[in-house]
C-alpha cells in the first residue's frame, strides 16, 4: 500500500467522533451493595442524558451475566473477570464516543482501579451509591438478602463476601437516604460539565 494510501485510511480520533456527536465520552461507574439505587441510578439519568440529546447506553449487571459472561460464577475471581471484561467492552464504547452508565457491585477496589487505567484519563468518573446494608436488606427486591441470610446464596456480597468501600471516588451519591430525583440532579451538574465541548472546539 502506497504512502498516500495509508495516509487516507489512518482511522477516526475518538475527538473527531466526539465532534461529530457533540459532546465528550465518558464512563460513568456506579458501584455499591445490591439494592443502593446503582441500575435505578443509571437509568435515571439515562434517560436526562437523553431528554438534553446525549449518546449514551447503560451496562448493567443483570444483562451482562445474561450474555458477555454467562459463563461465570460469583466467587471473587469470576467477579474480578467479570469486571475487567466489562471495563474493555466499556473502553471501546468511550472510543465510540459514547456516555457509558455501568452500574455493577464491582466489590473489589483492585478491580474497579483496573478499569480505571485502562481508560483514557479523565475518562472515568466512580460513583459510590452509598446506602447502608440495613436498607439494602429492606428494600431487596429480588430477595436476594434473605436468601443469603438463610445460606441459600454463597458469596453474596455485603453478607458472605466483602464489598470495599470506594475511598476516593468522583462522587458520593447518599441513595440511602435522598430521592432519586435529588441524586440525579447532583450528578447531573457533574457530568455535564465533564462532556460538554466548548464552542471553539467545534470549529
Amino acid at each position: 500500500m502506497s504512502n498516500s494510501m495509508q495516509h487516507a485510511y489512518q482511522g477516526i480520533a475518538r475527538a473527531d467522533r466526539e465532534k461529530r456527536i457533540g459532546h465528550r465520552s465518558l464512563l460513568i461507574w456506579f458501584t455499591g451493595l445490591s439494592g443502593s439505587g446503582k441500575s435505578t441510578m443509571a437509568v435515571a439519568m439515562e434517560a436526562e442524558l437523553q431528554r438534553r440529546g446525549l449518546l449514551t447506553y447503560v451496562l448493567d449487571g443483570d444483562v451482562v451475566r445474561r450474555g458477555l459472561c454467562s459463563d461465570l460464577g460469583f466467587s471473587l475471581e469470576d467477579r474480578t473477570e467479570n469486571i475487567r471484561r466489562i471495563g474493555e467492552v466499556a473502553k471501546l464504547m468511550v472510543d465510540a464516543g459514547v456516555i457509558v452508565l455501568a452500574a455493577f457491585i464491582s466489590p473489589l477496589a483492585k478491580d474497579r482501579q483496573r478499569v480505571r487505567e485502562i481508560m483514557p484519563e479523565g475518562s472515568f468518573f466512580e460513583v459510590y451509591c452509598n446506602s447502608s446494608l440495613s436498607v439494602c436488606e429492606h428494600r431487596d427486591v429480588k430477595g436476594l438478602y434473605k436468601k443469603a441470610r438463610e445460606g441459600k446464596i454463597a458469596e453474596f456480597t455485603g453478607i458472605s463476601s466483602v464489598y470495599e468501600e470506594p475511598s476516593n471516588p468522583e462522587m458520593i451519591l447518599p441513595t440511602g437516604t435522598s430521592t432519586v430525583a435529588s441524586c440525579v440532579e447532583q450528578l447531573m451538574s457533574a457530568i455535564m460539565a465533564k462532556v460538554a465541548i466548548s464552542a471553539a472546539e467545534h470549529v
